[in-house]
Order: structure tokens, then sequence, then C-alpha cells
């Protein structure tokens, strides 16, 4: 009976022993499974990898981009140069940008020559997106280009600016241009300019952002406004009205905004720097209205 209980708690304390292997196996397993998850993440889809591949070598041999000759913006055959009035027609006035290419002539001509792209057949047409924003673009360019133009001829270089941004045409108006001192009514002489103004905004498809600012002088005591944001607001706000209660423009492609003496253009600390600070900006911006 002895030898038996002997033979009975050897057992038990072998198997005890013993426990540790099933833990071991276990972290085992686990770590199996990890390195084929691992593996099985790594793997490419070598059929989406090729299109991928094909697609950014098609988008960068393609003969109608905006700036390679083709019927972009900067483009030979349809591009704005050759569509543009020369600056000595006598016209004083803002004429309409002419007509965007159509979508057929730049997704298939290179350089305006008529002839097909170098790789026939394996071209995609662009998105109706992408023929959107380069009809855009063109209308930008010329837009800048008229307005340039405009001010020339019209002798405006001290009183109106335009810039082409990252964020858009940015047309600049001094306030000595739109108001008197202190005040946000047009005056009757910047009218005339606004009207020309808002014949190219029209159809133009794009936001129109008009931002008001001021210099850092504080108003005086006298003015109807309480600091320098409700004037810059109020001015903003005034060119606005224009647009919309004189020429009847549509109010979702315009957004407005003042302020104040935040955003400077030139040091404040000199009467030439004041002065190019107080202004207001009418940027047409670069991005596409939600259709």
């Amino acid at each position: 009976m002895r030898q038996r209980g002997q033979r009975i708690r050897r057992r038990e304390s072998r198997e005890h022993r013993d426990r540790w292997m099933i833990t071991y196996a276990d972290l085992i397993t686990l770590l199996l499974i990890f390195f084929v998850v691992l593996y099985a993440m790594s793997s490419l889809d070598q059929e989406k990898y090729g299109s991928v591949i094909a697609s950014l070598q098609r988008s960068f041999q393609t003969g109608s981009g905006i700036l390679d000759g083709g019927s972009g913006v900067m483009g030979g055959g349809n591009g704005l140069e050759n569509g543009q009035n020369g600056p000595g027609s006598g016209s004083t006035g803002l004429s309409s940008p002419s007509p965007a290419p159509s979508a057929g002539a730049s997704a298939g001509t290179v350089g305006g020559s008529g002839q097909a792209g170098a790789t026939p057949g394996a071209e995609e047409p662009p998105s109706p997106r992408e023929l959107a924003f380069r009809r855009q673009e063109a209308k930008l360019a010329e837009l800048m280009n008229v307005i340039t133009r405009y001010v020339k001829d019209n002798q405006l270089g001290d009183q109106i600016f335009v810039a082409d941004k990252p964020q858009g045409i940015a047309i600049t108006l001094s306030d000595r241009f739109l108001f008197d001192v202190g005040k946000a009514d047009l005056k009757p002489a910047a009218l005339p300019a606004l009207r020309q103004l808002s014949g190219l905004f029209r159809g133009i498809g794009a936001t129109v952002s008009i931002e008001g600012h001021t210099d850092n002088t504080s108003v005086l005591p006298s003015s109807r406004y309480k600091d320098n944001w409700e004037l810059s607001g109020a001015r903003a706000l005034s060119v606005l009205r224009f647009f919309l209660d004189e020429e009847s423009l549509s109010p979702g492609q315009f957004q407005y905004a003042g302020y104040a003496d935040t955003r400077p253009a030139a040091d404040n600390t000199t009467e030439s720097g004041r002065q190019k600070n107080r202004r207001v900006e009418i940027i047409v911006l670069r991005q596409l209205q939600e259709e």
C-alpha cells in the first residue's frame, strides 16, 4: 500500500511539472498565426498594383496637360494666347471671357495640331471633374489678363491690383478708390469698375470671396462703427450688396468677411504701409462649386 501511494504521488507531481507545455504550445500557435497574418498583409495584389502603375504612366505621358503644349490653359492650339484680343484693340472695357475649349478638343488633340496622342487606344479620357477644373483654370487665367488690361487702359494701377495667388485670382481695391475716410458707402466713381467686374463674375463657376481689411488705427469717435472689425465687415458687405442688389448676381456664389487689422499687407508703422492695408480684396477662389 505504501509503494502504491508513492507511485500515485509521483505520477501526480510529474503531471504538475508538465503543465507548462500547454501554455508553451498555445504561445507557439499564436505566434504562428501572427506571422501568417503579417505575411498575408505584406502580399501585394499584383493586378491592382499594375493598374495603379499604368494609370500613373498615362498621366505623365498624356499630351493634353495644362503646361505641355496641349489644349490646357497655356496650350499652343486652344490656349489663351491665340484667343485674346490684343492690348491695342482700343477698348477700355472688360470683355467677357471667351468659351473654354471643349471636352473633346482637350482629350483628343495635342498642341492644337489635331493629331492623336502618342499612345492611341491606351489613354483614358479625363474625368468630368478634371475637365471642369481645366475649364475653370482657363477662365481664371483669362480673367486675370482681362482685368490687368482694363487697369492699364484706365490708368488705375495705383488703385486696383491683380495677383495670381495659390487660393485664386486676387483683385485688391484701395479704400481711397472705394470709400471715404471711416465710411463704408461706395463712391460713385468706383461703381463702373465694380460693374465691369460683375460681368466677369457672371458664369465664372467659382466662389468669390470679398474680404475687408483696415490698418491698426482706431476708428474716429464720431464714426458709426464701433471698431475696425465692424468697419472692415461693413465695407466688404457694401461691395457684396452691390453685386447682389445692383447686378443681380447669385448669392450662392459669394462669401464675405471682415478681418480688421489682423491680416496686414504691409508695415503699419508707415503711412504708405497703412494705406496698403486699408483695402478690400475680391478673390475668385480656385475651387469648383458643388453641383
